[in-house]
């Protein structure tokens, strides 16, 4: 019956496939905006919130969610979702590692082999008819570089296959990490000694701003920094003055600590730079793949049925 279904709030869109397990199972209520989420369950008692990226989960929407058991996230990271009030709530926190590495790696490799190879410059130049850009090329390959990742997860440890792949030298840094054939070194190591770093953590008070203006004098003239993770974890400034300089050779990210960044952002006019707009798990594969995974996730703890206890989301992770 329609009046014994579960209250679900979602403050984002999901892929039709998610979207249709929901309202075939709950009563869906779509908030419009950040203040329509808190008066919608103010009107109805909300069992599950789901949202994706941008959504927050606030301490005040939780507080106005009284019968909130589950706060869901259809992806990997939990910046827009207070974990620390809602575990204190008892509401469980669900996410989807792993979810998203293989396409992350990808576009991640993607980004290396458009800035280590100037792709995007000599396709530009030919659209406004500079055939004789060839002239002055200087693109390199991949083959033989050190690659250096830092965090060595999910996604880190695929971009480190799809590397090896392409012939590079892999080394990395990891507070932790799963067996693997690779060099693990300490921070300053592996800035040193790499062509490009490739940045793979997650978002914590210990890794905002980790690559500073000190890290970035570490780095070889040449160096590439390629950022797919989170784009607090480098000191805007600091990097500016870094490809300013030529301290580094280049950048390339799909995340930014601003976002969408301002017409006047210096990066956006740098030749060296490439900036994609967080679509990097924006795939229809991927995108459809984690919101039916989060959904039938969050249908089933609502219906007290187990889930893998890899997507619960562990407090202990934050420390």
């Amino acid at each position: 019956m329609k009046d014994l279904k579960k209250n679900i709030l979602l403050l984002e869109s999901v892929s039709d496939e998610a979207m249709t397990l929901l309202e075939e199972n709950t009563c869906v209520f779509s908030s419009t905006s950040p203040h329509t989420g808190s008066e919608i369950a103010h009107s109805h008692p909300i069992h599950a919130i789901i949202t994706r990226g941008k959504g927050d989960v606030s301490e005040v929407l939780i507080r106005a969610c009284p019968d909130l058991q589950i706060i869901a996230r259809c992806g990997v990271g939990l910046d827009n979702v207070d974990v620390n009030f809602a575990t204190t709530q008892g509401v469980k926190v669900i996410n989807a590692p792993g979810s998203n590495a293989d396409t992350v790696a990808e576009h991640t490799l993607g980004l290396m082999l458009m800035l280590q190879r100037s792709l995007y410059n000599a396709v530009q130049a030919v659209k406004k008819g500079n055939w004789n850009f060839r002239t002055s090329y200087q693109g390199d390959e991949l083959r033989g570089k050190t690659l250096g990742i830092l965090g060595f997860g999910d996604i880190g440890s695929r971009v480190a296959k799809l590397a090896e792949a392409f012939g590079m030298k892999i080394i990395f840094w990891s507070k932790t990490a799963k067996e693997n054939p690779y060099f693990r070194l300490p921070l300053p190591q592996v800035l040193k000694r790499s062509d490009i770093v490739s940045i793979h953590l997650p978002l914590t008070t210990e890794t905002k701003h980790l690559i500073n203006a000190g890290k970035l004098e570490l780095m070889k003239s040449h160096a590439l920094l390629i950022n797919t993770a989170r784009g607090a974890i480098i000191e805007k400034e600091a990097l500016i003055e870094a490809l300013k300089n030529r301290q580094i050779g280049g950048f390339a990210a799909d995340v930014l600590e601003i976002q969408p960044p301002g017409n006047d952002d210096p990066l956006l006019s740098m030749p060296n730079v490439l900036i994609t707009p967080h679509a990097a798990s924006l795939t229809a594969t991927t995108y459809n793949e984690m919101c039916t995974l989060t959904v039938q996730n969050t249908l089933d703890l609502l219906n007290g049925k187990p889930i893998n206890e890899k997507y619960i989301f562990n407090r202990n992770e934050l420390k």
